[in-house]
């Protein structure tokens, strides 16, 4: 891969303006207040919720998942909330003052355990309008935490350790989208192979505990897209660097339910948090599910030094399904 990239990688990554943000930067955890959550974290150190796919006014269950995700948090500790993209339907925001903002997330995720940072990426529904409108909104709203169209954050474990997510924009990565009327004019001018290069560079320098990559389209899935354009072409430049990083967690949205898959031969988990509201079909008899369900809901990890606990919740509050994934 290092051979493949190397081009991007001496033409200088300081001159790409999209990763200026927080990349290596230790988040700043807010751990010595005491609010209305649980403080005991137990045997873990770094709690987070991730869901996907959910923008609809409320609509389509989004409401009833969006309660239990308030409900889980104030019952259980969390440090913070991923969005695994498609983060407004049907055609993303126009601005940072778009009335979705409000009918669609502000006023749906207002249990006061989901106040603390949001981490959003984008899906392709956000594409179809302004997707640096969700960057922007990032000086506007305390919890939406979005620097970029792609960017990473680490966050501390004990012993000095640290846990690094990287977060990904996959549609520049979707040759297709490039003569697409509605997504064209926006993944135009984003350069894949820099973002490629950029991620390459960071998981080779970062000396994390943990790193974990987060991007809206899956490589793999038990969903309606398993071989659709989509997922063959991310797959095809994604994969390469997740398995020469020895990367233990994939985790994406984009297939409408709930996944753990592995495929044969690969390094890491493909998890699948894209049950916010409207849900799809899976297959689950396929060789490489260890689990997937079409149902409205979402993940809550856990992780310290050794091991991620993942647990899918539905919206009705019930755990449908708990594993553990060891570090590599």
């Amino acid at each position: 891969m290092k051979s493949t990239l190397g081009t991007a990688l001496s033409a200088g990554l300081a001159t790409v303006p999209l990763v200026n943000g927080v990349a290596g930067t230790p988040a700043d955890m807010e751990g010595t207040n005491v609010d209305g959550r649980v403080v005991a974290k137990g045997e873990y150190d770094v709690h987070f919720v991730a869901i996907g796919d959910w923008g609809r006014n409320g609509a389509d269950h989004q409401r009833q998942v969006a309660v239990q995700m308030g409900k889980w948090t104030t019952a259980h500790p969390n440090d913070f909330i991923i969005s695994t993209g498609d983060n407004f339907y049907p055609s993303g925001v126009v601005s940072e003052h778009d009335p979705l903002w409000r009918y669609s997330f502000e006023d749906i995720y207002s249990d006061f355990s989901l106040q603390w940072d949001w981490y959003p990426i984008l899906g392709n529904h956000d594409y179809k309008s302004d997707p640096d409108a969700q960057v922007r909104y990032s000086k506007i709203s305390r919890r939406w935490k979005m620097p970029a169209r792609y960017y990473s954050k680490e966050f501390r474990l004990k012993d000095g350790k640290t846990a690094l997510l990287a977060f990904i924009d996959t549609n520049p990565m979707i040759p297709e989208f490039y003569s697409n009327k509605e997504y064209g004019p926006h993944v135009e001018g984003q350069y894949p192979e820099r973002q490629l290069a950029w991620l390459d560079e960071l998981l080779s320098t970062s000396k994390a505990t943990w790193k974990i990559v987060v991007g809206h389209h899956p490589i793999y899935t038990a969903g309606p897209r398993t071989e659709n354009y989509d997922t063959k072409a991310v797959r095809k430049v994604l994969q390469p660097i997740l398995e020469e990083h020895r990367i233990p967690v994939y985790l994406s949205g984009h297939e409408h339910s709930l996944q753990d898959i592995q495929e044969e031969g690969t390094c890491f988990r493909q998890l699948i948090s894209g049950g916010g509201s409207e849900v799809t079909l899976v297959k689950p008899d396929l060789d490489m599910v260890h689990y997937a369900a079409s149902a409205y809901g979402f993940m809550y990890f856990s992780l310290n030094q050794e091991k991620m606990q993942v647990q899918c919740i539905d919206h009705q509050g019930k755990v449908l399904y708990t594993t553990e994934i060891n570090s590599i």
